[in-house]
């Protein structure tokens, strides 16, 4: 069996040697769990469907109704050393196996595909406390709370994971001062699985796949946190990303190498109100030697009450901006569009993950204001709502239409719990859910005006 991505085993030697240098474990300790995640799906006129490839017209999906059923299995050894180091082996595989309604040929059945969803060394408080390590198959999302860079580097799964193959290292020079230093891959086909053929051809980074060579990527890169003031936390960061170069159809993506160099500041005004304040440019080549560029930001407005009752509101009002090019579909996805990295996921919307035109989730070529509305009545417990219109950076022609304004989105949440967990007593099962609404109404940017919706309730069992 193939196996794809970074040399993890040399890796693995690594921090063995640390282990050792480090002190013996005084004992081990076991751990495992399991939980099912229930949902379904039911979406229509979803705008600008990833498949055609750009320069092809983009489809726009027909009614879809899906369950999806993805089952999870988690286990670690932990342990302490006489330096009081912690060490922990954590592993879960994972499965999500769907039954499709409509359409009917995405029929899939049980046991569909076992995958290593997490599988990773971790080590911390290492030397005095001085290095954090964490080595191996791990969740990407949200890394050192940039959640404008890092989501997900396995969008094709449709959230079944979000894993990257990664070795991360944590400096902590002061209490608060650190220095995050990263390098992961992301294999295009998963080659570790059990099962069916099913991600043998299927693009998990969310551009490649099929009969065509797919599209690996992976990176490198350094993120220094620290505080100017005691309410004034930063961070700056440098961070390197190549991807494989493939075709679709007639349409080359070249291979190409991006440098990206941004800061991010999170003013922390009062007990209740903050800002967050990002700003970010890319610039690299393509194996056509042409120079790449690109910019994003976000700015923000957080508030969260600070009451002592279990109810809680909360808002935020947002701007978020990422470049885009006119000449997107005759010049190889354009040389100043924005790169999202590995910000490939539902932050911005649920719908979008399906329907986001360069690519599956991702994002480029945005304006979107946003205000978001709700409030919290306890742990699993909130009721969540957003709205806010969309616009084109720069009419690319993507979307089929003659103008810019992408159309106005909106969605509501609510997030139930059926059954907590008391952590005080070391429980652990838990049954929580949620209802999801999203509702976008397309704008000159689209080749219709059909309003598009995406609907979901979900069941999360943990034990």
């Amino acid at each position: 069996m193939k196996s794809k991505g970074m040399p993890i085993a040399p890796l693995l030697c690594v921090v063995a040697a640390l282990a050792v240098v480090n002190g013996a474990i005084a004992g081990l300790d076991f751990d495992a769990g399991a939980e099912l995640r229930i949902r379904q799906e039911l979406m229509k006129n979803v705008p600008g469907v990833p498949g055609g490839g750009l320069g092809t017209s983009a489809p726009r999906s027909d009614f879809a109704n899906q369950m999806r059923f993805r089952p999870r299995v988690w286990a670690e050894f932990s342990g302490v050393t006489q330096s009081e180091a912690k060490w922990r082996i954590y592993t879960r595989i994972a499965d999500e196996f769907r039954w499709c309604h409509e359409p009917y040929k995405n029929q899939q059945s049980f046991p569909g595909e076992v995958i290593f969803d997490n599988l990773f060394v971790e080590g911390t408080g290492l030397f005095d406390g001085f290095l954090d390590v964490r080595i191996g198959r791990q969740d990407l999302y949200n890394y050192c709370g940039l959640n404008h860079i890092f989501i997900d580097g396995t969008p094709g799964d449709g959230s079944r994971t979000l894993y990257s193959d990664m070795a991360s290292f944590r400096l902590n020079f002061t209490e608060e001062s650190t220095l995050n230093l990263f390098a992961l891959y992301n294999a295009d086909e998963n080659d570790v699985r059990w099962g069916t053929d099913r991600s043998k051809h299927t693009s998990l980074t969310g551009f490649g796949g099929g009969a065509e060579p797919e599209m690996d990527d992976w990176g490198a890169g350094a993120i220094w946190g620290s505080k100017l003031a005691a309410w004034l936390p930063y961070q700056v960061f440098a961070i390197h990303k190549a991807t494989h170069s493939f075709h679709r159809r007639e349409i080359k993506y070249p291979w190409t190498q991006r440098e990206m160099l941004g800061a991010k500041l999170v003013p922390q005004l009062d007990e209740e109100w903050s800002l967050q304040l990002e700003a970010m440019g890319q610039v690299g080549c393509n194996d056509e030697s042409e120079t790449l560029t690109g910019w994003s930001t976000y700015a923000a407005i957080n508030w969260k009450s600070a009451t002592t009752s279990s109810i809680k509101p909360f808002g935020m009002l947002g701007y978020h901006f990422m470049s885009g090019d006119k000449d997107t579909v005759e010049e190889n996805g354009g040389n100043s569009a924005w790169d999202p990295f590995w910000y490939r996921g539902i932050n911005d919307s649920e719908m979008f993950l399906y329907g986001s035109l360069y690519g599956l989730a991702w994002w480029s070529n945005m304006h979107m204001p946003k205000l978001t509305l709700g409030v919290s009545f306890g742990r699993s417990h909130a009721i969540t709502a957003y709205m806010g219109p969309m616009f084109a950076a720069v009419d690319d022609g993507v979307g089929g239409g003659d103008g810019c304004f992408k159309g106005f989105i909106s969605q509501a949440k609510y997030d139930f719990p059926i059954c907590l967990a008391d952590k005080t007593k070391g429980e652990r099962f838990e049954i929580v859910g949620h209802l999801l609404v999203e509702f976008f109404n397309p704008g000159d940017y689209y080749e219709t005006d059909r309003p598009a919706y995406f609907c979901r309730w979900q069941i999360e069992v943990k034990f």
